[in-house]
């Protein structure tokens, strides 16, 4: 089965996790996507949702569901997002579509976090793809420093720019055995605003195309 494929049976599945008159966290990504198409057949039946990111936003609106602010709506019961890596413990990489932060905030406000992903993104161990990191432009040096120290080959993301206004360095070349443990202590280092581990806060239910993952 092809990747789009599973993505699209992905996004439609998780459709059955969205309760009457909720408020629907919604993530970013081209799995994303065709939940969000999904969704639209449900608009009536939910209060909105909050968004990700702009290019959510975008998409949301253009299918006239009302987008609404996190600050004003309190806890959410539902996030429903993708992955660039999943592994057997639910734990993610994130941020290959520069949403990162914005998504690690929306998911640390949900009860629920479903991760829809194709199976391409199943790993045994974190890390193959490169770990995104959002960093305050003027720390970029800085924080690449640190990541040599660790091991890591930090690259800058050129010409990207997130919808929060700072910049991307990609990790390569770790392999992440505890991903949690990493996740916190690159969170001490000034300048890093987020690193796109989901390994702390990681997936409650994990869909690959319509099946649960284990």
């Amino acid at each position: 089965m092809s990747n789009a494929n599973e993505k699209r049976q992905a996004g439609e599945a998780a459709i059955r996790y969205v309760e009457d008159g909720a408020i629907v966290g919604v993530g970013t990504g081209s799995t994303v996507a065709f939940f969000i198409d999904a969704l639209a057949d449900l608009k009536q039946r939910i209060q909105g949702a909050v968004s990700s990111s702009e290019q959510s936003t975008a998409q949301l609106k253009k299918l006239g569901i009302p987008v609404l602010d996190l600050n004003a709506t309190g806890p959410l019961t539902l996030y429903v997002d993708g992955a660039d890596e999943c592994d057997p413990y639910k734990r993610l990489i994130k941020g290959g579509g520069a949403a990162l932060t914005r998504e690690k905030i929306v998911a640390a406000a949900s009860e629920k976090f479903v991760c829809i992903i194709d199976s391409s993104k199943r790993v045994e161990l974190l890390g193959k793809f490169p770990v995104p990191i959002e960093v305050i432009p003027m720390a970029r040096s800085l924080i690449g420093r640190e990541i040599v120290k660790r091991g890591g080959h930090p690259v800058w993301r050129d010409g990207v720019v997130t919808d929060n206004g700072n910049w991307i360095i990609d990790v390569h070349g770790w392999q992440i055995v505890d991903p949690a443990a990493l996740e916190s202590e690159l969170n001490q280092l000034p300048g890093i605003v987020t690193v796109g581990l989901f390994a702390r806060r990681p997936a409650d239910v994990v869909l690959i195309g319509d099946q649960l993952m284990g």
